[in-house]
């Protein structure tokens, strides 16, 4: 394997172990059978404002760590 790939390789471990731990962090959402019936309805506060929030943001980092995480595995197939 060359120095890139091994930068590379290690590079993804530590986003591994981020994007672990940020998915860890998250809540869990479990609105079951609830919310077929409208139990969970969408126009709440909390649903408009969920972007604004820290769940919000969690969300946003781990839609990013798993992309960077899928692009920089495609990148080492390729140089490796």
């Amino acid at each position: 394997m060359t120095t890139i790939g091994m930068v590379l390789t290690g590079i993804l471990a530590v986003l591994a172990v981020v994007l672990s731990i940020i998915i860890l962090m998250q809540s869990k959402r479990s609105a079951g059978l609830g919310a077929i019936s409208g139990g969970g309805s969408s126009d709440t506060y909390w649903s408009k404002n969920k972007g604004h929030s820290v769940e919000g943001a969690l969300e946003k980092y781990t839609k990013i760590g798993g992309a960077l995480f899928m692009i920089l595995a495609f990148v080492i197939n390729l140089v490796g």
